[in-house]
């Protein structure tokens, strides 16, 4: 049994290691690409559509870096449920201090479908201006360049779709001067690991998806493909829209761009349950794909395979197998936080990547065990192929109960946007 256990350990450690590999790879040339790219001349007049859900942490300085855009033209638009949300009166508040910034402030009410922000969505490209939109949640904060290089891509009229990655910031712990352990977790999870795998995606499938921070797309193929209702009833807005425009005929790319997102979950209950709710998304979504990615964690088969050793009393083998489980996860930190989303603090990030790697282990199999996830503090059943659907009051309740049971209930701020 002892050996069973070893070779189920080296097997893991070795598709790991492959796996981290091709990481690599994919950060080499996605680095190679940035230093090819410049920034161009391609400057044409651009909505920018951002969905607000309440107040949260930072929020008015992650706004007003959108005002503070080096762009010729562009419209901002905010949209929130009622008039009465806190995060568009903090959206006004910024909007004032640039009056050339043209803006505008809608509502859009209750949602005919599961998926609030869609709704927002489609109340804003009717109110646009342009062609070309510029979707972005709340919570990620950006550089003055981000405008040029986002919407440079589509000068080839090819190009229906830019996405870019982005890099995860915990924010400080509000108990606290200091970031709490569990979103910096959380951060380094988003910068290496989120970005390894659209990397290696890429590299190997082609883009055929985007990511929910930066979506920037053209009104006529966006029309083409049937719009933002489309996505209305979808968990994954994002990574639906990008399939949609990739299965008629647009191509999506990724910007070689990263932006800061945000970490607004301090505590490890709303941190996991969030973490979860991701990756029970790709599991509807990608199910062969989701069920692969227990072959590219690296700790767990790395402490299987050392205690399996030690059982077969060899101590040598045993260090020589946790090491390599653990420095293969630094060294990938490493790599993709430097070459990549340009982490800052990117020692620090390096070394805890390796004990994300391992809780990431236990939140692929807490994937498993449920179709439910939260968001905005209501609970939604997941359903074949990505749909969801509100959960009937009582189960919700019953839900609830079961969570707070389970140490995870998510203090989830009130505005985050999905």
């Amino acid at each position: 049994m002892m050996h069973v256990l070893l070779v189920f350990g080296l097997l893991g450690l070795t598709t790991s290691t492959i796996y981290a590999a091709l990481a690599v790879w994919g950060a080499l040339r996605f680095a190679n690409r940035r230093r090819s790219t410049h920034a161009g001349e391609f400057t044409p007049p651009v909505s920018l559509l951002k969905p607000l859900h309440g107040s949260e942490p930072e929020l008015e300085r992650r706004l007003e870096s959108f005002f503070k855009q080096d762009y010729p033209m562009f419209e901002i638009l905010f949209c929130a449920r009622s008039d009465q949300d806190p995060g568009l009166s903090i959206a006004m508040r910024v909007a004032a201090r640039y009056p050339h910034i043209p803006a505008k402030f809608l509502t859009c009410g209750e949602p005919p479908y599961a998926n609030a922000k869609v709704w927002s969505l489609e109340r804003m490209e009717g109110a646009a201006k342009h062609q070309i939109f510029v979707v972005s949640d709340s919570d990620v904060l950006v550089t003055p360049d981000y405008l040029r290089a986002v919407v440079a891509p589509l000068a080839d009229d090819g190009i229906g779709l830019v996405t870019c990655l982005y890099r995860g910031v915990a924010l400080p712990a509000t108990t606290s001067k200091g970031r709490s352990f569990w979103a910096s977790l959380e951060a380094v999870g988003m910068s290496v690991e989120m970005s390894s795998g659209v990397l290696v995606a890429e590299m190997l499938q082609g883009m055929a998806f985007a990511l929910g921070p930066t979506m920037v797309v053209r009104r006529d193929c966006l029309d083409r493909a049937g719009g933002f209702t489309v996505i209305g009833g979808h968990h994954g807005d994002d990574f639906m829209l990008g399939n949609l425009m990739a299965a008629h005929g647009h191509k999506v790319v990724l910007s070689t761009h990263a932006v800061e997102h945000h970490i607004l979950n301090t505590s490890f209950g709303s941190s996991a349950r969030h973490q979860i709710r991701w990756m029970r998304g790709t599991r509807f979504y990608r199910p062969k794909g989701h069920l692969g990615t227990v072959l590219t964690f690296s700790v767990p088969y790395g402490l299987l395979a050392a205690i399996t050793a030690l059982g077969l009393h060899q101590p040598l083998l045993a260090v020589f197998f946790f090491v390599w489980s653990w420095a293969s996860r630094v060294a990938l930190a490493a790599l993709v936080g430097g070459l990549v989303v340009r982490e800052p603090l990117l020692w620090r990030s390096a070394m805890l990547y390796p004990v994300r790697d391992l809780l990431g282990f236990f939140l692929w199999n807490a994937s498993y065990l449920g179709n439910d996830v939260v968001w905005r503090g209501e609970v939604y059943e997941l359903l074949r192929g990505g749909l969801m659907r509100n959960r009937p009051q009582a189960a919700v309740q019953e839900t609830h109960r079961s969570v707070r049971v389970s140490g995870l209930d998510e203090q989830r701020p009130s505005a985050t946007v999905p």
